[in-house]
Formats: C-alpha cells, structure tokens, sequence
C-alpha cells in the first residue's frame, strides 16, 4: 500500500520501521531543541509529517514499548487516531507517568504509528437484541480478576 506523505519542515523526518516484520512505524519529534515533560504532565509533540490515509483505514498512534517501560512516555490518549480525511500535522500528546521529568530530543522516536483497517457500518435502532451466553456480563464476569 502507499501512502502519500508530506514533509511540513526540512527538519521532519519520515516515519520508519524498526524491522522488516514491525506492524508499527516509528514516528519521531520535529522539535528544534530538548522538551522537558514534568511529571504527570502532558506535552504535544509535533512530528513535521502529514500523511493521506486511504479510505476504510485509520492510523492508530501507539506508545513505543521501550519508551513507555523505561522512561514512563506514553500516549496521553493511550491510542491516537488518525481519520482518512484529516490532512493536518500528525502530533502526538505525550504524558509522563513517571515521578521524574523526562526530556525529549530533536529527531527522538516518540511513538508509532500502524495503518488499520475498519468496518463502516450503520446502526439500527431497535427495542430488542438478540440473547447470547454472555447476556450483559462485563468486568469481571468470567470470575477472573
């Protein structure tokens, strides 16, 4: 599949795999200098990239499993989206779970990003739904914590 992507500075860097078998592509901050993010705070990343998602697709933004384990980075949403019609910069909403602040460098790995398919559907309202063997069981209902 391609996809069409625009550099939206000279400094921004394409998104990258890690590996020929990674579903996610690296996305990387487009920043001119170190970013401080204290702890529990929230800072938007920008990454100087604008992609064209084909249509019944969406771009999921992950947390990179090394940035999140050692240094406490995530997501603040935990999972971006990305729509097919949205032409803007792709940012990302970094929050420091840590008790330390953390610092971002120009050109840093910050998260990843991973192309998805998904059903389009209509919803039809109705007064009844069909029984299943779960019936309305939620959290917690298999007895496992």
């Amino acid at each position: 599949m391609n996809i069409k992507i625009k550099k939206l500075t000279d400094t921004a860097k394409i998104p990258e795999r890690g590996t020929v078998y990674s579903a996610g592509y690296d996305l990387f901050a487009d920043i001119s200098e170190e970013t401080e993010i204290g702890a529990g705070e929230t800072r938007l990343i920008k990454t100087g990239v604008s992609i064209a998602i084909p249509e019944g697709y969406f771009g999921g933004i992950f947390a990179r499993s090394g940035l999140s384990l050692k240094e406490g980075l995530r997501p603040a949403n935990c999972t971006g989206v990305i729509d097919a019609d949205y032409r803007g910069e792709i940012m990302v909403s970094l929050h420091n779970d840590s008790a330390e602040t953390r610092r971002i460098m120009p050109a840093q790995k910050i998260a990843q990003l991973i192309i998805i398919p998904f059903a389009s559907v209509e919803f039809a309202e109705t007064d009844e739904l069909d029984e299943t063997e779960r019936g309305a069981g939620g959290f917690g209902h298999t007895g496992k914590v």
